[in-house]
């Protein structure tokens, strides 16, 4: 090596030192900026569909002037969040009572009448019970399927056994699992109907099962046994 080639490579260690720097800073950066980003639009997003809503007189900036004069100005962003978490917690209690249960069952029986409208509330009454854990419906364990063929295997999320019609038609008289595989890069996934026997159920939770699907098999959970 020459004495020319020594600043040259000097420059190029230096660049590499950089770019490392660069790419670990993007990995702290982002998932910061991106949930505070995210958190922020989803304020915003509230604020602009729940504050129409409230009555002229009762609107914050209206309020505000009331009680501390016309001159006085801060910022009020999230009082729609505020707004829609004590209108649902007040919705909430009000439907477990059972003056609130009665009303329930009889605006649900309004809906079903609707044909559209049905079908649409229905599909999304199931989804935000499994999501929330309403009525035992939502993903509580994990497991390894054999998917799609035999020899590799898939992370699922175990759904419940099968049932109704599903149970009577599959030409087996074993027990059978639903598990929902998910697909990565894709936000979906695929409903598979496995023998229990086949089935390894997984230690790790739902959630972490979801992250090892999105992250396409780059973030694992920490192992149960401490490996």
């Amino acid at each position: 090596m020459t004495m020319n080639d020594q600043p040259i490579k000097t420059r190029r260690t230096l660049l590499g030192a950089l770019r490392g720097s660069f790419l670990t800073g993007l990995v702290v950066v982002l998932p910061v900026g991106l949930t505070l980003w995210l958190t922020w639009s989803a304020i915003g997003w509230l604020d602009a569909w729940i504050l129409p809503l409230i009555p002229a007189a009762y609107q914050p900036e209206e309020l505000v002037h009331r009680f501390f004069g016309p001159d006085t100005t801060f910022p009020l962003r999230g009082v729609g969040v505020a707004v829609f978490l004590v209108f649902t917690t007040l919705i909430g209690w009000l439907a477990r009572g059972l003056i609130g249960r009665s009303l329930m069952r009889q605006a649900e029986l309004l809906v079903e009448r609707v044909p559209v409208v049905r079908s649409v509330y229905g599909g999304l009454k199931q989804i935000t019970e499994t999501v929330f854990g309403q009525k035992e419906r939502s993903f509580d364990r994990t497991c390894l399927v054999e998917f799609p063929r035999a020899g590799t295997w898939a992370v699922g999320l175990v759904a419940s056994k099968a049932k109704g019609e599903i149970a009577t038609k599959l030409p087996t008289q074993e027990e059978m699992i639903a598990v929902f595989v998910g697909l990565t890069p894709l936000t979906s996934g695929m409903l598979i109907y496995v023998p229990a026997k086949d089935v390894i159920f997984l230690e790790m939770r739902p959630d972490e099962a979801a992250k090892l699907i999105v992250s396409g098999g780059l973030v694992y959970p920490q192992s149960r046994d401490g490996d």
